[in-house]
């Protein structure tokens, strides 16, 4: 079990994320929602070890780094390296021993040209593919929906299932609703960086209505349409 304790995140004088206390169970998908500027990038990185916080992070492992993967919702590669030899590269930093990358190229990529000249979809894609193959036990992903087709996102989708399936820890962040009812076993909405309701699958339809009537009230009757 992954624990957080009282994490807390200033960026100067702006605090981010206020007493953020939860708690991560191995074989289950938790899905953070919030509007932009909530929270859940800075939430993900902490956990990620990749932001400094007060507070604490439990955890079954001596360095949670070395058992985590982080999907971030915009990957950035090195100039002229291929989709096989970024792949690779992964690989060896972990001691994984192998070379047959298209087996696992379930989303077809071209492993032969440059992963900078990838479209933002198949960045991501790219970047998918390099976390699932250094076989963690904690999978953080941010918006893995975002720029990807309908096909990929059915596929995204399944393989959140199986990593469930093998008692992964899954955290995922979404501004589709649709996609975390699909996926995940608990939504924790963030609202200014405080967690705000934390809801469990009998409860979706409630939040997705009550999220939906709020939005109603609060930013489409400003819109004036002649």
């Amino acid at each position: 079990m992954i624990t957080l304790q009282h994490i807390n995140k200033s960026y100067g004088k702006k605090q981010v994320l206020h007493d953020i206390n939860l708690a991560f169970e191995p074989g289950h998908v938790y899905g953070i929602a919030g509007e932009n500027g909530a929270g859940k990038t800075t939430l993900f990185r902490c956990i990620a070890g990749l932001e400094s916080h007060s507070g604490t992070i439990l955890s079954p492992y001596p360095n949670l780094k070395n058992h985590l993967g982080y999907l971030e919702t915009n990957p950035v590669f090195m100039p002229f390296i291929t989709g096989w030899e970024y792949l690779k590269l992964l690989c060896k930093a972990k001691n994984i021993k192998t070379n047959n990358f298209e087996e696992q190229n379930i989303f077809n990529l071209p492993l032969d040209q440059y992963a900078n000249t990838y479209s933002t979809g198949m960045k991501k894609k790219l970047a998918l593919m390099g976390l699932l193959l250094r076989k963690n036990d904690i999978i953080i992903l941010d918006e893995p929906f975002n720029g990807v087709d309908i096909q990929s996102n059915m596929i995204i989708t399944e393989i959140i299932h199986t990593l469930k399936i093998h008692r992964k820890t899954i955290l995922i962040s979404s501004h589709i609703f649709s996609t975390l009812r699909d996926t995940c076993d608990q939504i924790i909405l963030l609202t200014k960086g405080r967690i705000g309701r934390q809801v469990q699958e009998k409860e979706y339809q409630a939040l997705e209505s009550s999220m939906k009537e709020n939005i109603r009230n609060t930013n489409t009757k400003k819109i004036i349409i002649e």
